[in-house]
């Protein structure tokens, strides 16, 4: 699973301040999910992710209009590659677990256009296709993750975010019936 290689960063530890600049210390708090990903016992990805609910319902409310949400969503995807490189460099470990931005930004695409507000339920039902997904990454997704940096760490997670989308919508359609 994950990078195949020599990791570029492997016995290097993490720099104490996680970054030494504002603005890269900012990207390490924004890609790991608002430090969630580095405080989590276990599953860093999947508490990561937590933040990425808030934001999905925040645009079902906001934006009901699926384009609307489209836009933002593409908006998140591209600036969670910088995030995410700048998170991977300070860390100091190739697609480092703890990196989470690629799962909180880009979780609101798997709920494009999804009534999340007015249909509850649906928020945990999202939540665990989302997260199977994004473990079992279906072609091409695990083949994206060996792309360098920021980008690897986002590609795949875009492109199991669009099978997440498909998939929330198909369940949505037969048990909303």
């Amino acid at each position: 699973m994950g990078w195949r290689g020599a990791d570029p960063y492997a016995g290097q530890p993490p720099e104490a301040t996680l970054g030494k600049t504002p603005l890269r210390r900012l990207c390490v708090w924004l890609g790991t999910g608002f430090g969630l990903g580095l405080v989590a016992p276990c599953a860093p990805g999947t508490f990561g992710s937590l933040p990425g609910v808030a934001v999905a319902v925040a645009l079902s409310v906001a934006l009901p209009q699926a384009w609307a949400q489209a836009l933002v969503c593409a908006a998140l995807a591209a600036l969670a590659v910088p995030i995410c490189a700048v998170a991977e460099d300070c860390l100091k470990k190739k697609d480092d677990g703890r990196i989470s931005a690629d799962e909180w930004m880009l979780y609101p695409i798997a709920t494009i256009g999804l009534p999340l507000a007015e249909t509850p339920w649906l928020i945990a039902l999202t939540f665990v296709v989302i997260r199977a997904l994004d473990v079992l990454k279906p072609p091409p997704a695990r083949q994206l993750q060996f792309l360098p940096g920021g980008w690897g760490i986002v590609a795949d997670d875009f492109f199991a975010q669009l099978y997440a989308l498909a998939v929330n919508w198909g369940l949505f359609l037969w048990l909303w019936r």
